[in-house]
């Protein structure tokens, strides 16, 4: 190899190596983003879309629910769920979800249900949330059923980042990694507050 062909070589090199630690760095200080991002600290659009489990076997404990897979919560909800179930599995308690990960289609369709049923957007809300503000579509909430096993999570959830949120809805819980060393925050009544 000539010695230009080196100092071409070494230059390409010292050039990507820069471009790439400069990238990591801004990155790291959040000034650099790489994808579109709407709104800080929230998911793209696209993660929105991915739709959860239709449905799934019957709750092995009672057959009137459903378990599905948790397919399609985010990575560390995903985990966190794992962990759960798995402190759960070990005390004996038996814990079925429900429904977890829902598309923004899912959700609408699970809204127009609860109004057509309820009567009102504004009744329907107070269950069921529009796509816009539902956790399930962010991928941070699950529903668990029979009852005894969510009043368990309520119990024994906190310290893994497992919180039910809703007065009205024993059954609905969500995560966030601040919740196991904040605690949990304190319930509203309803998904609209109120």
């Amino acid at each position: 190899m000539s010695k230009t062909s080196r100092r071409v070589v070494f230059g390409v090199l010292l050039i990507v190596t820069l471009v790439v630690s400069t990238g990591a760095a801004l990155g790291y200080l959040g000034r650099l983003t790489l994808v579109f991002d709407r709104h800080a600290g929230k998911p793209l659009a696209v993660y929105e879309e991915v739709p959860g489990p239709p449905s799934g076997p019957p709750c092995p404990i009672d057959a009137r629910y459903l378990d599905e897979a948790p397919d399609g919560l985010r990575a560390d909800v995903l985990q966190a769920w794992k962990s759960l179930r798995a402190k759960a599995t070990s005390q004996g308690v038996t814990l079925c979800l429900n429904d977890g990960k829902r598309s923004r289609q899912q959700q609408q369709k699970e809204f127009d249900e609860a109004v057509t049923r309820l009567g009102t957007a504004e009744l329907a809300g107070r269950y069921v949330l529009p796509p816009d503000k539902s956790m399930h579509v962010l991928g941070f909430a699950i529903d668990i059923q029979p009852i005894e096993s969510a009043k368990w999570i309520e119990k024994n959830g906190g310290t893994l980042g497992w919180c039910r949120r809703y007065e009205n809805e024993q059954w609905h819980f969500e995560y966030n990694a601040g919740y196991s060393t904040g605690g949990c925050p304190a319930l509203v009544p309803s998904a609209t507050g109120s």
